[in-house]
């Protein structure tokens, strides 16, 4: 008797042990590849309606004064309107304001996000001076636009446009892509005029509608000479940097997590879809244990029968 009381608790013991690999093998080793994407940038764009860079002479006297000056000149997101740019030149036209732009239309406008970014210049129906021809336009234009877009994952476009006439001081002129056209009026001075064009890369944009170089000389109000740059209808834009690729690799939905210990553990896929996995030793180990603590059990209750 005494013999049973203590061999029997022994048994069941290691049976129930046999049983616990059986129902909750031990949690396999996991490691979750961790990866995150790169927060997506934003796209930049602006634009500009007028854009002078001058260099001033003064009549009689060794003097330079720079005229530099922008309308409407924008970056994302804005939007801007304004139809007449006014500045003055100290010690030319009298002290008087030099009425640089005026324009029935002058905007621009810029926006971006992380989709895409874009800009764009309108002018229409504007003239253009430059300090001692205050009756004389530099260019008169009916209609000048510009545009750059920018998308994620897209090659960058850009386009310019200049539509009607077209009078540079006091002559009309017809635009060549091939080359600047060269207007000259004797004794006011020489400009080059260009269809600036468009450029672009993998990323980037840019557009202007009109490029002028100046170099006039009034010899009026005190002017001897005005050299420099203008550029009309401008706009150029940078596309988002996208997302960095993940590199977490996601678990088919199909595939359920086990528990052991309070633990969750994720079967592994390969495994999981030939119907085994990796605690399959450990299984059948317990099955080889619970058949070896049975027969053992047995012996001894026969052992203790017959004694």
């Amino acid at each position: 008797m005494n013999s049973n009381t203590f061999r029997m608790p022994a048994a069941a013991l290691l049976a129930a042990g046999a049983v616990a690999l059986l129902t909750a093998p031990p949690a396999l080793a996991t490691e979750a590849a961790s990866g995150s994407g790169g927060a997506a940038g934003q796209g930049k764009a602006g634009a500009v309606v007028l854009r002078a860079g001058l260099d001033v002479g003064l009549l009689g006297e060794a003097v330079h004064v720079p005229l530099t000056a922008t309308l409407n000149e924008v970056s994302a997101p804005a939007t801007a309107e304004k139809t007449a740019l006014t500045v003055t030149v100290d010690g030319a036209e009298q002290g008087n304001p030099v009425s640089v732009l005026r324009a029935d239309v002058a905007t621009a406008k810029a926006t971006a996000d992380t989709h895409g970014a874009r800009a764009e210049s309108n002018l229409a129906n504007a003239t253009v001076h430059v300090p001692g021809l205050p009756l004389l336009s530099l260019i008169q234009v009916e209609k000048v636009t510009s545009t750059a877009v920018c998308e994620a994952g897209r090659k960058p476009v850009a386009g310019s446009n200049v539509l009607g006439a077209v009078t540079v001081l006091g002559k009309k002129v017809t635009l060549s892509a091939g080359g600047p056209t060269k207007v000259e009026v004797p004794g006011v001075g020489l400009v080059d005029l260009e269809l600036s064009g468009t450029r672009t890369t993998s990323t980037t944009a840019a557009a202007a509608a009109l490029r002028l170089k100046v170099s006039v000389n009034p010899l009026k109000l005190n002017v001897a000479r005005v050299e420099g740059e203008v550029v009309l209808a401008e706009a150029h834009c940078e596309a988002p940097t996208g997302p960095a690729p993940s590199t977490a690799a996601s678990a088919p939905s199909d595939v359920k997590p086990q528990t052991a210990s309070g633990a969750t553990t994720p079967v592994r896929a390969d495994l999981a879809e030939t119907g085994s996995s990796s605690a399959t030793p450990y299984v059948a180990g317990g099955a080889l244990l619970l058949l070896g603590v049975g027969a053992g059990a047995l012996l001894l209750i026969r052992r203790g029968k017959s004694s």
